[in-house]
């Protein structure tokens, strides 16, 4: 369980430059500007790359993993799982749907954007902007991941991925870099603090979270 703690630190570690990079950038550009200067050139191999990989951080993915974790390893591991996805998405859904409902997408905007690249074939979305549920998905699942496989060299790879799946709502215009930004900390802070209450709090010690729901003979 010490390792859990070395862990984090390494995807906190890789995250906090993307961090800080996302947020200079706001600050230095326009919302739409960036918007934009980011969509300015695409390539067609990247438009289907991304059009088909944005779907590994849709809602079902986590839910999967946290029921084959459940199957195939301990308790502890599921609910690693399990509750940094679905408590981060309830806090990701009660910011869009209830604070920033009025909060429009990108598609909202195609006259003031200009002449950028649109991928084609994308059902894009209107409204519910604020934050990016898919980017809350991916850090909070990778994030989890990596505690589960308890390796310190899976930390960094798993923070990239998960940039990169957040990354794919920009590309394809279904969020601003803001949503995203905010959707990787809300993952990602709320994947720390299960971690923590898991593997580091008085908690932790509980017996019955080492147990398997299949047990080998």
């Amino acid at each position: 369980m010490e390792n859990s703690r070395a862990i984090v630190r390494g995807f906190l570690i890789a995250w906090a430059p993307m961090l800080v990079v996302a947020i200079a950038a706001m600050l230095l550009n326009e919302k739409l500007a960036l918007h934009a200067r980011i969509n300015c050139c695409h390539a067609s191999w990247l438009d289907h790359f991304f059009a088909a990989f944005t779907h590994v951080a849709d809602g079902w993915v986590p839910s999967a993993l946290a029921l084959f974790i459940l199957l195939v390893l301990d308790i502890r591991s599921f609910l690693m799982m399990g509750l940094s996805c679905s408590l981060s998405a309830i806090i990701a859904q009660t910011l869009k749907r209830g604070f920033f409902a009025e909060h429009g997408r990108p598609s909202m905007h195609r006259d003031s954007l200009g002449a950028m690249d649109w991928v084609d074939g994308i059902d894009l979305h209107a409204m519910l902007s604020f934050p990016s549920g898919h980017s809350t998905a991916a850090f909070s699942m990778c994030l989890a991941l990596a505690v589960i496989v308890d390796r310190r060299t899976w930390a960094v790879p798993l923070a990239l991925f998960a940039a990169l799946l957040a990354f794919s709502r920009v590309y394809l215009s279904q969020h601003f870099l803001v949503d995203i930004t905010a959707g990787s900390a809300i993952g990602t802070l709320t994947a720390v603090g299960v971690a923590y209450w898991l593997y580091q709090s008085p908690f932790a010690s509980r017996p019955w979270l080492i147990r398997r729901l299949l047990r080998r003979s």
